[in-house]
């Protein structure tokens, strides 16, 4: 494999914040083993993970190993890192189950089988559990100060509020993977966000006061949107890898309404783009910006590296049937999930089935069955005046009649009022 210069991969991509003297000149020499920690206190990685994951994926193009650590050991005390409340452990079975369905979410991205820069998983768990207090504090303690510890920012920030032991000792227990990895797979940097540069450093530290040894660091910037408020969240929580807890139609939806100034950023972190390609976007984007080219590019790369191009697909159906010109067509292809995803939030109705047969004059159906008018003569004028349409096809006439005909799934008739009032009624 062909090395290419990792560290200026990221400076470009707006993608290094801190590292170690020494490190791209490592970088520069042989290809390195390099790690990054990911704490499993959920069944599914974020988008914010994702900064991460994108960096191991672009040490990897550029002819390095990845290790990807999931933390089964430190998932059981805590990083205060960020935090302003010691958050709740979780038990040992939780933190297994959270362990392998990100394992699974991290196959997606790095390449586990592509010869010697193949990318692995560790579970810190596994040269953790046979450890005893008494051998660490003795063997691994004694080495890092009371001091050095209290100087990291982590454990300043929170201080002020109580921090218990547990928290406090995660520094050590984080430098010791370090250590342990440098000791016995030759891994000689370890990488990941801004705020784990305390700890990440205390890994080098001690493989230099254990064994002096010598061993590198360095992190990439928190992420922010241009607003100033935080990434990776919207007003219903989290944007989850995880399909179940965020929709392929609500993740794509995600990157489609970037800014033009946080697509700018976010194409160069979360695509394999390359510098030509995001910069002649770019270029198109300034000259029809209502296009919104740079954010549909984005919305297409992500999406599919993280569901698949069929859910990318079926995003864009349901983004043209909401907000474009989507066909019956579209309408009729979407499965039943994807219908009650995209409709979710806008109003609905539910009448029996059985009053389907042999049918419901379309005035009695949009003003009696279900109130989506306030009387027969508003319902009345706005389908004359081809304003209404039942499942993306207008209703040409006041005498067309509604029927088990026009179900969706067996279940649905989607109903528009106007260009962007939608209702669902759900027939059962």
């Amino acid at each position: 494999m062909i090395m290419k210069n990792f560290i200026e991969e990221l400076k470009w991509r707006g993608m290094l914040q801190d590292i170690m003297p020494g490190t791209e000149e490592l970088l520069n020499k042989e290809m390195v083993l390099g790690y990054i920690g990911f704490d499993p206190t959920s069944d599914s990685l974020g988008i914010g993970n994702m900064v991460p994951v994108m960096m191991l994926l672009h040490f990897q193009r550029c002819g390095h190993k990845p290790i990807a650590l999931v933390g089964g050991a430190t998932g059981m005390v805590g990083d205060p890192s960020g935090k302003s409340a010691e958050r709740n452990l979780l038990d040992e079975k939780t933190l297994n189950h959270n362990v392998d369905c990100q394992r699974k979410q991290l196959e997606k991205f790095l390449d586990f089988n592509c010869g010697d820069n193949a990318a692995e998983i560790v579970n810190n768990y596994d040269w953790f559990k046979n450890y005893g207090f008494l051998d660490f504090i003795r063997e691994v303690g004694k080495h890092i100060t009371i001091n050095y510890m209290l100087a990291k920012d982590s454990v300043k920030n929170r201080l002020e509020n109580g921090m218990s032991f547990t928290e406090f000792s995660y520094q050590l227990v984080q430098g010791y993977d370090f250590y342990y990895l440098w000791k016995h797979r030759n891994i000689k940097l370890q990488m990941g966000g801004s705020d784990q540069w305390g700890n990440i450093v205390t890994g080098t530290e001690l493989i230099r006061r254990m064994d002096g040894g010598e061993a590198f660091a360095m992190t990439t910037p928190l992420i922010k949107k241009a607003d100033g408020s935080k990434f990776g969240k919207t007003e219903a929580g989290n944007i989850w890898l995880d399909p179940k807890k965020t929709s392929p139609y609500k993740f794509y939806q995600f990157w489609l309404n970037a800014s033009d100034e946080d697509a700018s950023t976010y194409i160069r972190i979360f695509t394999v783009l390359t510098k030509e390609e995001i910069e002649a976007l770019e270029t198109q984007h300034k000259e029809a910006p209502h296009l919104r080219l740079l954010q549909k590019a984005l919305a297409k790369d992500v999406t599919i590296r993280v569901h698949s191009e069929e859910d990318y697909n079926t995003a864009v159906s349901a983004s043209e049937i909401l907000f474009g010109s989507g066909t019956a067509d579209m309408l009729q292809s979407l499965s039943a999930d994807a219908l009650m995803d995209i409709f979710d939030g806008v109003p609905q109705f539910n009448i029996d089935k059985k009053e389907l047969t042999p049918g419901i004059a379309i005035i009695d159906f949009l003003a009696d069955k279900t109130a989506i008018f306030p009387s027969k003569g508003e319902a009345r004028k706005m389908v004359q005046a081809g304003g209404v349409a039942i499942n993306k096809t207008k209703a040409e006439s006041i005498e067309r009649m509604i029927s088990t005909d026009d179900l969706l799934k067996e279940t649905y008739i989607l109903v528009q009022k106007g260009k962007k009032n939608y209702f669902l009624v759900i027939c059962r």
